[in-house]
């Protein structure tokens, strides 16, 4: 399985990620609200706790890789960088 993160082209959504098998598009996830902050923008550990400790009692599927829940756990609130993240989320998922 293949993924492409970019910007989302949805209103209110800030990335969104494209799903491909065997070069087909399978699926489409927008995550992220394109307000207020992230772990990769404010870098504060701090808030990243509070975020998983917050979002881990909603009961979201993290191991769904394709879920937005998961796309923002582990992009958004994962490391420092955006670029850190996608590599680390990749390798966690075994995508390429």
């Amino acid at each position: 399985m293949k993924v492409i993160i970019e910007k989302s082209d949805r209103k209110s959504k800030r990335y969104k990620a494209v799903f491909f098998d065997n070069s087909k598009k399978v699926k489409t996830t927008h995550f992220g609200l394109d307000i207020g902050s992230t772990f990769i923008d404010h870098k504060d550990e701090d808030k990243k706790k509070a975020y998983i400790a917050r979002h881990s009692k909603n009961n979201e599927d993290w191991n769904d890789y394709t879920s937005a829940g998961s796309l923002s756990r582990y992009i958004l609130w994962n490391k420092t960088t955006l670029k850190e993240s996608i590599k680390d989320y990749k390798n966690k998922f075994n995508l390429d």
